[in-house]
């Protein structure tokens, strides 16, 4: 029975091409998003014909048990899950303050937050009685910059990095591996950053600093620090990194 990837948030950006490269390495990629059914089915049949394995699963986050069913249902028919991928982003455009609703706020904390909570609580105690395990999540600059217009978005992912630290402080001795992985930059993902400025101007961007210019994140690219950080030896894990472009200014001179 080949190990499991779960990958919760499997676009055709990061979460697609993490479950792609898991696959490559022999893994069975269960990949979950919330709609695009179609687009899902694709992914597994590029899986497929390249000789890997895969499945693919609607799941909506924000729903109640969907993420702790689904890892039920992994573990029992499909196999043991050996690295957790959350994926889900958390972004609801720039909003300022007075056009921030309870709910829209609440969303943020449910996809970015408890979404991650729920998924550690489900898989985090099988991986800790196998004694091994590792749970990857991808993070965004908000974690550690809160920016005007970004109320949810920043609350909710600093909220992401803290779990990601009491996670690793409380499984890191019981053999599971956490880390955070921040994203300091635009990703070359049509269904994240391209629905969010739209086909043209997503074009148009590709154009003044993406395709040879490399300097938009390329998710096949990040998916294999994915990999490098899920195989890592106990005695040098790492907790966190950032990745960006070699063009972009990091987080912290801007």
């Amino acid at each position: 029975m080949k190990p499991v990837c779960l990958v919760i948030g499997a676009g055709a950006g990061i979460g697609g091409h993490v479950g792609k490269r898991f696959a490559r390495e022999g893994y069975h990629s269960v990949l979950c998003r919330r709609s695009d059914e179609q687009g899902l089915d694709r992914l597994v049949k590029e899986i497929e014909a390249n000789d890997g394995s895969a499945s693919g699963h609607l799941l909506d986050a924000t729903q109640p048990n969907t993420i702790e069913d689904c890892v039920a249902a992994v573990e029992k028919d499909v196999g043991q899950i050996e690295v957790a991928v959350f994926n889900l982003g958390a972004q609801i455009g720039n909003r300022i303050l007075e056009n921030t609703s309870y709910k829209a706020f609440e969303l943020g904390w449910r996809l970015a937050t408890f979404g991650l909570f729920r998924l550690a609580s489900s898989v985090g105690p099988l991986m800790v009685e196998r004694g091994n395990g590792t749970i990857l999540v991808t993070s965004a600059t908000a974690a550690v910059r809160g920016n005007a217009g970004q109320h949810s978005h920043a609350a909710a992912m600093g909220g992401r990095r803290m779990l990601c630290q009491t996670l690793n402080a409380e499984l890191a001795p019981k053999g599971v591996h956490v880390a955070h992985i921040l994203i300091d930059g635009a990703v070359d993902a049509p269904d994240t950053l391209g629905k969010m400025l739209g086909a043209e101007r997503f074009q148009k961007l590709r154009e003044e600093r993406g395709l040879e210019q490399d300097g938009l994140l390329l998710p096949e690219k990040v998916a294999e620090t994915y990999l490098h950080v899920a195989q890592q030896h106990r005695s040098a894990w790492t907790h966190e990194l950032d990745l960006r472009a070699f063009s972009d200014l990091p987080w912290w001179n801007h």
